[in-house]
């Protein structure tokens, strides 16, 4: 692993970020497996409310590490609210983590179990960013919305973020990180407890994306591009219900 080039391979992956990121070992690091019966259920946790009506995608990508769909977000027109958070978060974009075929792909699992795949919709918070400038030193600065994927029949309903919710926004939240470098320590998690479905079918164009990186003359299938859960160390996971 030279410089800073990472991926989810045996000399690259997370095992090894904590060499090149020393934040990999801290005390908030995502994702994390949730017990549901020791999460305490917070009577302050209002719902979360999810405003995508005026949605702008910006593009749709292969980004070497998964597959990413960015968002025009600069005002307003597309955020989350309510819940953990202080205030109003944009939707910068969203992007996808999953498993080989057969297997599971979740970065968060609830109870030792994982799910087929998970979405991450990441939102920042404008007023955090213009305070404090970057990521790195806003306690609270991103704010990411996880929904876990099982394996279904069923087929996958697009790239429109409002599609992608399930019908309950019941969740658990905690304090974490980004689950890739630079892995700051500045996310409010919020993990859906209701998975959505995504059929095998789907996630077999995913498997068909390849990594890019270091052999770029190695075609290697895009997939298992997760990061196992990491040390609670402490934190507490709230529940909304």
């Amino acid at each position: 692993m030279t410089g800073n080039h990472w991926g989810y391979g045996k000399e690259d992956g997370p095992s090894v970020w904590h060499k090149n990121y020393p934040v990999a070992q801290g005390n908030r690091q995502s994702p994390i497996d949730i017990i549901p019966h020791q999460a305490s259920h917070d009577p302050g946790l209002g719902p979360i409310v999810l405003n995508y009506d005026q949605c702008t995608s910006v593009n749709i990508a292969n980004n070497g590490h998964s597959v990413v769909v960015e968002f025009e977000d600069l005002d307003d027109r597309s955020v989350i609210q309510g819940g953990p958070l202080d205030n109003p978060y944009n939707l910068k974009q969203f992007h996808f983590h999953w498993g080989g075929k057969g297997c599971h792909g979740s970065e968060h699992t609830v109870a030792g179990n994982s799910f087929a795949s998970e979405l991450h919709l990441v939102h920042w918070n404008a007023v955090k960013y213009k305070t404090f400038g970057e990521a790195a030193t806003a306690p609270d600065g991103l704010a990411v919305l996880g929904i876990f994927l099982e394996g279904s029949v069923t087929d996958f309903k697009g790239f429109n973020p409002k599609c992608l919710l399930p019908s309950s926004l019941h969740y658990w939240t905690y304090l974490g990180s980004l689950t890739t470098p630079p892995l700051h320590e500045s996310v409010t998690w919020i993990v859906l407890k209701e998975p959505i479905i995504v059929s095998e079918k789907q996630l077999g164009k995913f498997r068909m994306l390849l990594f890019t990186g270091e052999e770029e003359d190695q075609r290697i299938r895009m997939e298992n591009n997760f990061r196992p859960p990491q040390p609670l160390k402490g934190r507490k996971v709230r529940s909304s219900n």
